[in-house]
This record gives C-alpha cells, structure tokens and sequence, in this order.
C-alpha cells in the first residue's frame, strides 16, 4: 500500500507550472459572481468561501486528500493512491497531506467531520467508512473583492474562459422562488426526552454542558447556488460557503469560527454561547429579547463556561502571556437569531503549527459541550446518526501558513440523495426542555425559509423517501469526472 506522499518530482510526476494569473478591476456584486462561477458548470466540483468581506470561488482539483478512520486517500492527475494514517489526530493528518500538496503557492479548501475529534479521542467509529476530513487544491481560483477580480488557474485557456463565466450574463434564468421548510412539523418528543436525559446526565456530575441537536429532512431537491444566494442576503454570518465536492453538497452561514491562524501565528477562536430569537417585525419585543439575552442567567452561564474552556485551549497553544479575550459577551447579530459573542485570541508557541491549532480547538465548544470526552458519548448515545459536516468545520489554508476554518453551523446538507437542515441547543443543569426545542426552531430559521428547488430533471433511479429523523452522515466517494 502507498503511503500519501509518492508525488516527490520525477519521470511523469513533476511538479506543475506556476498558476496564471491575472487581475481585473471593476465595481462587482461579489456574492453574485460567486454564484454564478457555481453555476458555470466549469468544474467537478467546487467550494466558496466568505471571509472579513471577500469571497472566494476554488473550482476543479489539481490534488485531492480524504481522510477516514484507518487511511488516507491522494488523487491527483488521474491516479488514486490509499495508506495507512500516519498520525492519531485527522486534523493533523490533512496538515500533514497538504504539505506534500503540489506546487509551492498551493491554496487549500475542504472541510472537517465533527467524528475527526470522536476518532482522535479514541472512541470506536460509528460508521468505519465515514470521511473524516477532505481537503482539495483548485484547479482554479477567484478572490472576489467589490472592486477587483483576482483570478489563478493551471492554464491560460482556463483563466478566459472563467473570466467569461464571472461576467454578468443577462439571459441566465431567474430561480424558482424559495419553498420554505416547517421545521416544527414532526414529533418533538423525542428531543424533549434526549434533553430531560442529558440534564440527568449532567445533574449526576458526568458534564456540565452537550450541545444536542435535531434533524429535519428536506423532502425537495435543491438548486444549492441560488438557496446560498438567497440565504446569504438574508443572513449576517461570520463566514459562508457553498460545497460541491465528492459526496457532499453544503450551503452555509456560519455563526462563529473555530479557528483563525495567520502566517504570523496569532491565533483566535470565536465562541458563541445564549441564543434569542429577533423580531424585525416588533421592535418592542425585539429589544426585550434583546435585553433578555445579557441578563437571562441560563444563557449567561453557557456562554461564560464556553469562554472558559475556549481559555483554557488557547492555553496549551500559545505563548505565556499572549493569551486574552478581546471581546466579552458581545450581542452579535445571525439571521433569525442573535447570540452572545466573545473572542479569545494569543500567539501560537513556536513548537504549535496551526493544524495543531485546530486539533486543539475543534470541535467548537459551542458544539459539542464540556468536557468534550464526556460530551462526545452523550451525544452519540442521544443522536442515532453520525453528524458528518454538521458541527465539524469548512476551512481554506494557504501554502504561506494560514488557515481559517468556520463552524459547520446554519447549513443545509445533501448526501445520497437525501438533503436535510440541523440546529442544536446547548444543555446545562437549568435548561428546560420545551425551550431548547424552541431554540433550535430558531436557529433552523435562519436557512429553512431560504431553500429553493431545483427545476433539474431528477437522476435516474432517484425516489421520493419518507422524512426520517436521521441520514447517514457525508462520506466522501471517487470524484465524478476529472
């Protein structure tokens, strides 16, 4: 078996020629040239990226890694090579494969299953075949900035014909308006019950707090370009993404970062912990709920036990001194719902890299609990499924050291033919069952009124399928075509 680095220079594997590049000035609406790059159809597969103002659009793969439980998977020019895993944490295993990524400018994209922390803790796999983190190096490349293009590919052909599909076009079919989802419509029972065992759980001193979640099944097909449009101008996220890659489709608005790594080793993680519903349309109880929130002694408690912990990992990572939280229990406005915010930032010890970084600090604590040893086994014991991409992370890492990964959160998922929404609430010993039930169907309003249909003919052998409470989770499968 071969192990993930055989792309060292050499008869029929040199290393590629350096990207074209080209910029091109110009006022732009930038969420709309990322959508319509998706659209393009240019690509095997494809992920957009929003952070701090820029989008960017990575289409096609010059290489590819996929890590499962037991190994670890390279494409790249047609060849498929699996061996064995070389380190116990599947974060770090993707670092390490990227750094035998092609190209010494490469740009990296992909995203990383909440069970890459369940495996690294020792727990035995759920699902053996499942994909614990996958990253790709584009073919392609578009930063888009409101005034400017900024555009890498493999070859000039490639470089016009993308600036071609980053031009407005006129005659591009309006979407089908969006179908809105009842996110309130199956049994609540059953995350009643989870709920009431997990304050049990947690009155007996076996935690202090698990984030439980639900699932809700999307019984249409979606057009994922125009529902990420749509739930983009709807929404006030940190970061965005929309995910066409091998086995998985994604579009989401996340609250809050997991980790953000710059070359120059700061680091910052950025928990979001109590949660209220907003009310555009009742300024009143808008601004009561508003209040609510910053006095509320359940939600004060999660968020402060969250920071706390966030504290602590930040800890481990960086140099005396460096660590602090530069922002507490801010309000921060997300879609439907507004969270307190806090932000914990140091200096990365120069024996930490950042994939280290991000081992330490995934899953969020605001999606998994504390402990996170003890809040893993809860969660599997409450939820029938794996999560995959749900509370995992999307990330886009650089060959010149930094990396930005954004909690998978607010984002609707399609694998095997099945597409589903999933939210969750944090769990302390004073929460109320019926409220956490409540938050998720807030939560859930910040993409389930936002979904539009395909107007796509249905592949061949595709079947309409009852709503289940659960799916199985993404797992990656071969590419489609190269």
């Amino acid at each position: 078996m071969t192990t993930h680095a055989p792309f060292a220079p050499g008869p029929g594997n040199s290393p590629p020629p350096g990207p074209v590049r080209t910029r091109v000035a110009g006022r732009c609406d930038p969420l709309a040239v990322a959508v319509r790059l998706a659209r393009s159809g240019l690509f095997d597969r494809y992920a957009v990226y929003e952070q701090d103002g820029r989008w960017w659009f990575a289409g096609g793969a010059l290489w590819s890694a996929t890590v499962r439980h037991d190994e670890v998977a390279i494409e790249r020019d047609g060849d498929l090579l699996r061996g064995p895993r070389t380190t116990a944490h599947p974060v770090r295993e993707l670092g390490a494969a990227l750094a035998g990524a092609p190209g010494a400018d490469w740009r990296g994209y992909g995203w990383v299953a909440f069970e890459a922390a369940c495996a690294a803790a020792g727990l035995p796999p759920r699902d053996p075949r499942q994909t614990l983190a996958y990253a790709f190096v584009p073919r392609a490349e578009v930063e888009i900035r409101p005034d400017a293009l900024d555009l890498r590919c493999a070859d000039p052909a490639l470089l016009r014909t993308l600036l071609a599909a980053a031009r407005e076009d006129a005659g591009a079919p309006a979407p089908e308006p969006a179908r809105p989802l009842d996110v309130e419509a199956g049994d609540p029972g059953p995350y009643h019950r989870a709920v009431e065992r997990a304050i049990a759980r947690i009155g007996r001193g076996e935690l202090e707090k698990v984030i439980l979640s639900r699932r809700v099944e999307v019984p249409f097909a979606l057009d994922f370009p125009a529902t990420y449009a749509a739930g983009r101008r709807a929404n006030t996220p940190a970061r965005s993404y929309l995910l066409d890659l091998p086995g998985l489709k994604a579009a989401g608005f996340s609250p809050e970062t997991v980790a953000e790594v710059a070359a120059d080793g700061r680091i910052a993680s950025q928990p979001l912990a109590g949660t209220r519903a907003r009310h555009a349309d009742d300024p009143e109880r808008d601004a009561r709920t508003r209040a609510e929130l910053r006095t509320d002694v359940k939600e004060v408690y999660e968020h402060a036990v969250s920071v706390l912990l966030a504290d602590d990992e930040m800890r481990t990572l960086c140099a005396p001194g460096s660590v602090a939280v530069d922002e507490f229990m801010a309000v921060k406005e997300r879609g439907s719902v507004r969270h307190l915010g806090s932000r914990v930032s140091g200096r990365l010890r120069a024996d930490r890299t950042r994939w280290d970084a991000l081992a330490a600090l995934f899953p969020a604590v605001t999606a998994c609990g504390i402990p996170k040893s003890a809040a893993y086994r809860v969660i599997a014991d409450a939820e029938p499924a794996t999560r995959g991409l749900y509370a995992g992370a999307v990330l886009r890492a650089t060959a010149e050291g930094d990396l930005d990964a954004a909690l998978a959160l607010r984002t609707v998922y399609t694998h095997e033919d099945r597409t589903w929404v999933r939210a969750g609430a944090g769990i302390v010993g004073v929460s109320s069952a019926a409220r956490e039930y409540r938050e998720t169907c807030e939560k859930l309003a910040s993409v389930a009124p936002h979904l539009v249909p395909s107007t796509a003919p249905e592949p061949p052998g595709r079947a309409a399928r009852p709503a289940s409470p659960e799916a199985p989770a993404a797992t990656a499968v071969p590419p489609r075509d190269r």
